[in-house]
């Protein structure tokens, strides 16, 4: 016997989508602790800079095992003012790479310095330390090594370059709250680090937010006056800053969340492993586990040649797939032939034609993840389709 409903020219229900993000189940699951600190916000009296940006600032450096932070506006200011505070200026270098949100560039183009792509390890998918020394002249002044997706970019080796050749490193922890290298925790390995709490992240407030870290006096200092016009005494401007202040409410909120961050970054994890496991035989590419560091998994992004067949797949399932992102920032209309290093970008060409990402957050129900799976082990593309890129001659040393 037929389906009724396709026997009588109907379509059968489609099932219910599974975003890649779902920020408000996240809002809703701490729903009494968030609106309880908002009556303390109220209830205080004191809107801007006060004892609940202390606090989380406090908080924030003690989680990431640094000693100083300062709240900022979002993360791209955080970025933007990371780099100022660390001596960039306008006319100055800034090595980083291309497969990142364009935020990176805004924030570095925002202080006058001048963005230079170096290519991507296709393994990590992060900056590739190799490559470093041919991207870096006598206008460089510092490097900015992006933790995409949540996966740590090699720091010890990026690190090793920076000294020899006097840069600064700023490394950009927006996707990668919690990630870790060793027993270290990404944040604290250059000079000072962005962060971004926007709502998606894997710690988001409910509005924009970010800030920046440090374990230099000197650079704290220098942050703490420039996100305020540049004070050091009230109403007294020493030098020329900005206006970019975490909001209290943001901060409150944010202090909620931290205290759940560990817990949820293991079920992406988790999540995460059982795609891997769905994936294992479709020759598909997931993200792949590198030694010694500790994923925070804030997006589950695939590689595949058959991407677009790949997301009709899932599509049919009802569930939702995203491209981070559609094109690299080197081949965005604002940006097409305009920083050195742009047309040496083999590995990050090749990935952008393969990315799609998956949901993968901790707001994903066991059947959801279930139905995630069942839809991935259906799925088979030509084993012939592997990686190119990856090949022994990517593990020189530095």
């Amino acid at each position: 016997m037929g389906n009724m409903a396709t026997d009588i020219g109907l379509q059968p229900p489609r099932p219910s989508t599974i975003h890649i993000a779902d920020p408000g189940a996240d809002a809703r699951s701490d729903r009494e602790m968030i609106l309880a600190a908002i009556d303390r916000v109220l209830c205080g009296g004191h809107y801007i800079l006060g004892r609940e940006v202390e606090s989380f600032e406090k908080e924030w450096a003690e989680y990431l095992g640094a000693s100083y932070c300062v709240g900022v506006a979002s993360g791209t200011d955080a970025l933007a003012l990371a780099l100022r505070a660390s001596g960039v200026q306008p006319g100055d270098e800034v090595v980083t790479v291309s497969h990142t949100a364009v935020a990176t560039i805004v924030a570095i183009e925002a202080i006058g310095a001048v963005p230079v792509f170096v290519d991507i390890d296709p393994r990590s998918r992060c900056m590739d330390p190799h490559l470093l020394r041919e991207a870096i002249t006598s206008r460089t002044r510092a490097l900015v090594p992006v933790h995409i997706y949540g996966q740590p970019a090699a720091m010890e080796q990026i690190l090793c370059v920076a000294r020899q050749y006097q840069c600064f490193v700023i490394e950009d922890c927006a996707q990668a709250h919690g990630a870790t290298i060793g027993d270290q925790k990404v944040g604290t390995f250059g000079d000072a680090a962005a962060f971004s709490f926007y709502p998606t992240k894997n710690l988001g407030a409910i509005g924009d937010a970010g800030a920046v870290v440090s374990n230099d006096a000197a650079i704290d200092a220098r942050l703490r006056s420039l996100r305020q016009y540049g004070w050091h005494e009230r109403y007294v401007s020493d030098q020329v800053g900005t206006n970019s202040r975490l909001d209290e409410l943001q901060a409150a909120i944010l202090r909620v969340k931290l205290g759940h961050l560990d817990r949820r970054n293991h079920m992406r994890r988790t999540i995460a492993a059982h795609y891997r496991t769905a994936l294992a035989s479709t020759g598909t590419v997931a993200p792949r586990d590198i030694p010694n560091t500790t994923h925070a998994m804030h997006l589950f992004v695939l590689e595949s040649r058959m991407r677009d067949r790949l997301a009709g797949h899932l599509s049919e399932a009802g569930i939702a797939t995203a491209l981070h992102y559609p094109i690299p920032v080197h081949r965005q209309p604002a940006y097409v032939g305009r920083f050195a290093g742009a047309d040496r970008l083999p590995v990050t060409e090749a990935l952008y034609e393969r990315l799609l990402t998956i949901p993968c957050h901790p707001d994903l129900t066991e059947e959801q993840v279930e139905r995630i799976c069942d839809r991935l082990r259906t799925w088979s593309e030509p084993t012939s389709q592997s990686n190119p890129w990856i090949s022994s001659s990517h593990h020189r040393s530095v």
